[in-house]
């Protein structure tokens, strides 16, 4: 048995796990949870318009990333492992948030390409599906990039066969495109145009003809599940494998871009700092519904807690 912590920081957000590994009967690394952890940090804030990261942004990441390190320490992880995702790939002031990471956690943060990304995400997501319901496909909508992954479970191993990352998220839309409070139609059917290009890429690169089941991960997908379900609080054991109709994440979509951010605070379920995003990260994952739908007869989106966090920790194995 090995203790391990993975680190994920993206555009919106950074999480933190802390899990035992143990193998399983069938060979394959089996994750306890012990720590599992998501806060808004908003990394990204204005990076898409000035190609750098904010230094109020950085330090609200270093105050996060200095409690992770404290858990992780408390609960003796063996083994440490930081990965940085879209925002942090390009950005002309990097060194300001690695150098802040060494210092903070005492390893260096890794950035991974947008294809890694994805099937680190697939890895994470499948884990607790039915075999015979793949082939899957695998979104991870974040807050700058989407990826995209097919592939199988075969006697518990997962094989991806085609991934694609796109530069388009619920932060960037949201920064490009959707300045009104509530956004004006105009500004969302500029969004979806917009969308529409990028996600495009993704779908030309990944031929999602023949999957069976549309598997959403991490905080904008949960958080569409937690608002359809009305829940009063977020609560991961009822968000877990929920289902989610094609016909009502169109509604939460179209209910949360026609809020204002105040009215939107009425959903319990939301995390305060994704209040001013959610709407354009609903924008995204509605029209991969319809997308896939059109072109793979797909009705449904499963949303799993379980991503790119327990691909990494899988990955110290």
């Amino acid at each position: 048995m090995a203790r391990v912590a993975a680190i994920d920081c993206g555009t919106n957000s950074i999480r933190c796990l802390i899990a035992d590994v143990t193998e399983a009967f069938d060979g394959r690394p089996e994750l306890r949870d012990l720590y599992r952890q998501q806060k808004v940090v908003r990394l990204g804030q204005g990076v898409d318009a000035s190609g750098e990261f904010a230094p109020e942004a950085i330090e609200r990441t270093r105050v996060a990333l200095a409690e992770y390190t404290a858990m992780l320490r408390r609960k003796g992880a063996e083994k440490v492992r930081m990965v940085a995702t879209s925002a942090a790939r390009d950005v002309a002031n990097r060194e300001a948030f690695f150098g802040m990471v060494r210092d903070t956690l005492g390893v260096d943060a890794e950035v991974i390409s947008g294809d890694e990304e994805a099937q680190l995400s697939f890895v994470g997501a499948v884990g607790d599906l039915d075999p015979d319901d793949g082939p899957f496909v695998v979104v991870d909508t974040g807050g700058g990039s989407t990826e995209l992954v097919v592939g199988t479970l075969t006697d518990g191993n997962a094989t991806v066969t085609a991934a694609r990352s796109v530069d388009i998220g619920s932060v960037r839309i949201t920064e490009r495109c959707l300045h009104g409070d509530p956004p004006t139609a105009d500004e969302v059917a500029e969004a979806r145009a917009v969308a529409r290009g990028i996600l495009d890429q993704a779908f030309d690169a990944v031929p999602v003809e023949g999957v069976r089941t549309w598997v959403g991960v991490a905080g904008t997908i949960t958080t569409l599940s937690a608002v359809a379900q009305r829940l009063e609080e977020y609560d991961s054991a009822a968000v877990h494998l929920s289902r989610l109709p094609l016909d009502q994440l169109h509604a939460v979509a179209e209910d949360l871009l026609g809020r204002t951010r105040e009215q939107r605070r009425e959903h319990k379920g939301i995390d305060p700092g994704r209040i001013d995003v959610i709407g354009g990260g609903a924008l995204i994952v509605d029209m991969l519904g319809a997308e896939l739908h059109e072109r793979a007869g797909i009705t449904e989106l499963v949303v799993s807690e379980h991503d790119i966090l327990d691909g990494i920790a899988r990955s110290l194995v």
